[in-house]
C-alpha cells in the first residue's frame, strides 16, 4: 500500500525475490505507467532498470488504492502511505487511516500486515489493530496479524539500504513477530539481518529514537557554528578534529533541515509529552537557521529591502526530486519577511513548480543582476559553478558548507559558510 519513492523500491525488492507483488496507490497515473512496465520514479536506477522485465514476468502490477482487485488473495501487507504533520505540526492520520479501512475490507483470512510508515509509540497496535479487526471481522493475533518495521533508508538508494541495515521488526504477538520475521527473510536479500524486538512498540520508538538522534546532533552542530561565527573560527575544522577522537559523532550544520523524516518524527515523540524537553529545543534550534543566516547576510551587506536573493536548490537536500519540508521554504520566508525579492533555482524543477512554491524563477542560461546566492541544496550542479555565472553577485552564502570558497573570493565575491 503506497508506492511513492520508498514503497515502490520495496514492491520491486520483493519481486525481485520471486514474490508476486500487488502495488496499490491513489495516483492513477503512477499505477498506469507502471503497468507499461516504466518506473514512475528516476531518481533510482536500479527502479529503471528492473520494472520493465518484473512487470513483463507479472511479479509486479499495480492499481488503485479503490479498486484493489486480487487483494484479498495476499499473505502480507505492507502499509507505507505517508504520516506528516500540518502547518501547527499536528499529526496527519487521515491519509493511512483511509489505507487501513481499505486493507480491512480486503483482508483474507490469516493474513499479515506490517506497517512500515513511521507512527508514534502505540499507533500500530491500539490505532491500527482496532480498526484492522473492525473492519475485517477478524481477530488479532489469531486470524489476523500486525507487525512493525521501521523504513530506514534514503531515496535514491533504498535497495542499497535495504541490504546494508538490519531489518527490525516488532509484532502485536510473539506469533506477529515471527511471522514478520519470516516474511523479511524470504523477501530481503540473502545474509540481510532481520532483528527482533521485544514489540511493535519498541520497534515504533527505534525510528523515533533513530531520527530523532539525527535532528538533536545537527541542532548542537548549528550551535557549534553560530559560536564559531562569532569567535571566527571555520566551524568544519573543528567538527572534523573532533571527529578523529572515536566517541565523537558531530553532524554538519547547514542553512536548516528538511525531508519526510527529521523536521516531522521528533513530533511523533514529544507532541504529547511535556517531559521531553531536548527534541523540541532541537526542532526550535533548526527551525532557526534560515532567520541566523538573514541576520549573517545584513550583518555583511546591510538591508536586504528591495534586493534580489538567489535560492539555489529547493529541493530538501542535494540531487532528490522532493521538496517535502525543505530548509529553502522557512529560508524564502525570511527573505521575505526582510523585503528582498525571492528567486529560486533548481534543475531538479521546473519554472512552473517554482512559481507555485513562492520563488521567481532564475534562469542561469539567461542570468539576471542577483545580489546574493544562498546554496540551500548542495545539488552536484553546483558544486563546481563558475562565480561569475550570476551578473552581480556581492556574497555567495554556503548554506551547506559545500563549496570550494577560494574560487569565490579570487573572484572578488564574497563568501560565508554556515560557521565558516
Amino acid at each position: 500500500m503506497g508506492l511513492g519513492h520508498i514503497g515502490l523500491p520495496l514492491a520491486v525488492q520483493y519481486a525481485s525475490r520471486g514474490h508476486d507483488v500487488l502495488g496499490v496507490d491513489i495516483d492513477t497515473g503512477l499505477v498506469d505507467t507502471l503497468n507499461r512496465g516504466e518506473s514512475p520514479h528516476v531518481d533510482e536506477q536500479a527502479l529503471v532498470d528492473r520494472v520493465p522485465d518484473l512487470v513483463a514476468a507479472g511479479r509486479l502490477r499495480a492499481t488503485t488504492w479503490r479498486d484493489p482487485s486480487g487483494f484479498g488473495d495476499a499473505e502480507t501487507v505492507v502499509v507505507i502511505v505517508p504520516v506528516v504533520v500540518d502547518a501547527e505540526r499536528q499529526i496527519e492520520f487521515g491519509p493511512i487511516d483511509a489505507a487501513t479501512r481499505d486493507v480491512a475490507r480486503n483482508l483474507g483470512s490469516g493474513a499479515l500486515v506490517i506497517y512500515e510508515t513511521t507512527l508514534p509509540v502505540g499507533t500500530t497496535r491500539d490505532r491500527f489493530g482496532p480498526m484492522l479487526a473492525a473492519g475485517s471481522g477478524r481477530t488479532l493475533d489469531q486470524d489476523l496479524f500486525l507487525a512493525f518495521s521501521p523504513e530506514r533508508v534514503l531515496v535514491g538508494r533504498v535497495l542499497l539500504d535495504l541490504r546494508r541495515y538490519p531489518k527490525i521488526v516488532g509484532g502485536t504477538s510473539e506469533e506477529s513477530a515471527r511471522r514478520a520475521v519470516a516474511f523479511y527473510e524470504a523477501a530481503l536479500e540473502e545474509g540481510t539481518e532481520v532483528r527482533a524486538v521485544a514489540s511493535a512498540e519498541a520497534a515504533e520508538m527505534v525510528k523515533l529514537a533513530e531520527t530523532t538522534y539525527r535532528d538533536i546532533n545537527i541542532a548542537y552542530a548549528n550551535e557549534l557554528a553560530r559560536f564559531a561565527s562569532r569567535q571566527a573560527i571555520d566551524v568544519t575544522e573543528v567538527i572534523e578534529a573532533a571527529n578523529s577522537q572515536p566517541y565523537s559523532h558531530i553532524h554538519q550544520p547547514g542553512v536548516g533541515v528538511g525531508g519526510h523524516c527529521i523536521p516531522v518524527y521528533p513530533h511523533f515523540l514529544f507532541n504529547d509529552d511535556p517531559d521531553m524537553r531536548i527534541p523540541p529545543l532541537a526542532r526550535e534550534i533548526n527551525q532557526g537557521m534560515g532567520a541566523f543566516t538573514i541576520d549573517m547576510i545584513e550583518d555583511r551587506l546591510g538591508s536586504l529591502d528591495g534586493q534580489p536573493v538567489l535560492v539555489l536548490g529547493i529541493a530538501y537536500r542535494g540531487d532528490v526530486r522532493e521538496d517535502a519540508f525543505s530548509s529553502a521554504f522557512p529560508l524564502r520566508d525570511e527573505l521575505l519577511a526582510a523585503g528582498a525579492r525571492v528567486y529560486g533555482h533548481d534543475p531538479y524543477f521546473d519554472a512552473e513548480h517554482l512559481r507555485r512554491l513562492g520563488f521567481e524563477p532564475y534562469d542561469l542560461d539567461h542570468p539576471e543582476t542577483i545580489r546574493v546566492a544562498v546554496l540551500q541544496a548542495a545539488h552536484e550542479a553546483y558544486l563546481e559553478m563558475d562565480p561569475g555565472a550570476i551578473p552581480g553577485l556581492k556574497l555567495f552564502v554556503d548554506g551547506r558548507n559545500a563549496i570550494d570558497r577560494d574560487r569565490f573570493e579570487r573572484a572578488g565575491i564574497g563568501y560565508v559558510g554556515i560557521g565558516r
